[in-house]
């Protein structure tokens, strides 16, 4: 009955209150005191007392309150994308949503990846070595100290990277390396390898 629910739900676009409480297995007065309050936005059904909660909306609120996302249906991989350079972001957050297997997260320096990683829980980074704040090794010292992510791979990208920086980047905790200018189909391979998900 539970993965007959999960999967109608992973087509659902709009949900009533009492299908978000399942899904987040809370009560229904929550879910009804959250959208009350603004916490988790929708719309009333015109002419009724009826709330309906959109499922980006629902998503969202499920992230900002650490409900995992596998109740919902979800079973595409998140992926944390962390580069200054906004053409290299454009071009691997185009690859992976226009693959359909992937849901998409951007962070710009370690900072911001630091704050990403804990909101959104990747399964991988992609995290290019020189950020404008912090490098790669850092960032990567610091996801496997984290206890919440145990699991997160690490792909490193960088066009400057010497062969014996790329080894202390994989002690620091990279899983692999790709050196820029990438081919497209190469970092997808590699994606597909650090998931253990199987190619289209």
């Amino acid at each position: 009955m539970v993965a007959q629910q999960n999967n109608d739900w992973a087509e659902k676009k709009v949900f009533t209150t009492g299908e978000a409480a399942k899904v987040c297995k809370v009560s229904q007065q929550t879910i009804i005191r959250c959208f009350d309050s603004g916490r988790l936005n929708g719309f009333r059904v015109p002419g009724s007392r009826f709330r309906r909660i959109p499922r980006e909306e629902l998503i969202r609120f499920m992230r900002d309150n650490d409900i995992p996302l596998e109740t919902i249906g979800s079973t595409r991989k998140r992926v944390l994308i962390v580069d200054d350079e906004s053409e290299i972001v454009a071009l691997i957050t185009e690859l992976l949503e226009s693959d359909g297997r992937f849901e998409v997260c951007q962070a710009s320096t370690g900072y911001d990846a630091g704050i990403e990683t804990e909101r959104f829980k990747p399964h991988l980074i992609v995290l290019d070595y020189m950020l404008p704040d912090i490098n790669g090794n850092i960032v990567c010292q610091r996801v496997r100290a984290s206890q919440t992510m145990p699991d997160t791979r690490i792909l490193c990208i960088s066009g400057v990277v010497e062969s014996s920086e790329v080894e202390r980047l994989k002690r620091a905790g990279a899983d692999d390396f790709l050196k820029k200018p990438f081919d497209l189909t190469e970092m997808i391979s590699r994606i597909e390898l650090l998931l253990e998900i199987e190619s289209k």
